[in-house]
């Protein structure tokens, strides 16, 4: 299994590995729902935070992973979902999501009113893994389903249908980045509900492998400098100098991807990084820390072989 053998890769504990193996046998997908086994767009490098997301999955709990921008909660969230073969429901919170977004609402089918859905129902049904992201925006007619829905009874009660039972692989991660704007404290009861795993910034180390097996045709002296660009603006954010709006690991990936389709390295870098900030003042320090890294007369044919 291509999943497993990338924690082996990263010397995850053989009896962790073995438990992901026994619960992969013992839970089987439904073909409803199998469309939604997605593979990660990148991959997560980290053994401890993976040790402990697993340990908590294997034995029954919800994860909540909180941190600042750019430390992959998400792409921790879609490689459990990978590792352990289950469907991804995202669900995405903002001010307008409530209770029938989650469950479902009433629809018309054949002149009959149904249910129509909702993600949490269809995670819930199907086993599947609901990444709640940016839980802290949740408002109270949202929280109060998560409330039910994360209780030790795993079970929701859908107003006018019935009570269901959540399927015994479903699990739910949740995901919050500190300080965005219309964020609030999560109460005390829904964080009880969660093991809570604090992300790590990202590493030299970390960063390695990801473009290593997102890139493996790039060049070490170009893949050194994109992952000094990424580390020197994450070393600014930390001081306070620029925000994280340029703090984008997915898009100086995605940088990456279109120079190999020809484009310079500088302007797939504006595109991916410098022009995430709309602030003239905070571009420039950016554009700064982007040219000593990535000469503006590199070629494709400096980043590839």
């Amino acid at each position: 299994m291509e999943e497993l053998r990338f924690l082996e890769e990263q010397q995850v504990s053989p009896a962790l590995i073995k438990k992901v193996e026994d619960f992969r046998r013992e839970y089987d997908v439904p073909s409803e729902a199998a469309h939604r086994i997605v593979r990660p767009s990148m991959p997560f490098y980290g053994k401890e935070v993976l040790e402990m997301a697993i340990a908590g999955i294997l034995q029954g709990e919800n994860l909540l992973l909180t941190g600042s921008k750019a430390t992959g909660k998400n792409v921790l969230a879609e490689n459990l979902a990978y590792i352990f073969h289950r469907p991804v429901y995202n669900v995405s919170f903002h001010v307008n999501t409530d209770s029938g977004d989650l469950i479902g609402t009433d629809t018309f089918v054949n002149n009959q009113v149904t249910l129509r859905k909702g993600s949490i129902y269809q995670c819930a049904q199907y086993g599947g893994f609901g990444v709640l992201d940016e839980i802290n925006m949740a408002k109270n007619d949202a929280v109060s389903v998560l409330h039910a829905t994360l209780d030790y009874r795993r079970s929701i009660d859908v107003p006018g249908y019935d009570k269901i039972d959540l399927h015994p692989a479903a699990r739910f991660i949740g995901t919050m980045n500190y300080g965005y704007a219309g964020t609030r404290e999560l109460n005390e009861a829904l964080v009880s509900r969660f093991l809570v795993i604090d992300m790590p910034a990202q590493t030299r180390e970390s960063l390695e492998f990801i473009f290593a097996r997102m890139f493996p045709g790039a060049k070490d002296t170009a893949v050194e400098q994109f992952i000094g660009v990424f580390l020197d603006l994450q070393l600014k954010c930390a001081n306070g100098e620029i925000s994280t709006k340029s703090l984008d690991l997915r898009g100086l990936l995605a940088a990456m991807k279109i120079v190999d389709a020809g484009l310079s390295p500088w302007q797939a870098v504006r595109m991916g990084v410098i022009n995430k900030t709309f602030d003239i003042f905070e571009k420039e320090i950016v554009e700064d820390v982007v040219r000593t890294r990535i000469p503006s007369a590199w070629t494709r044919e400096d980043v590839y072989e």
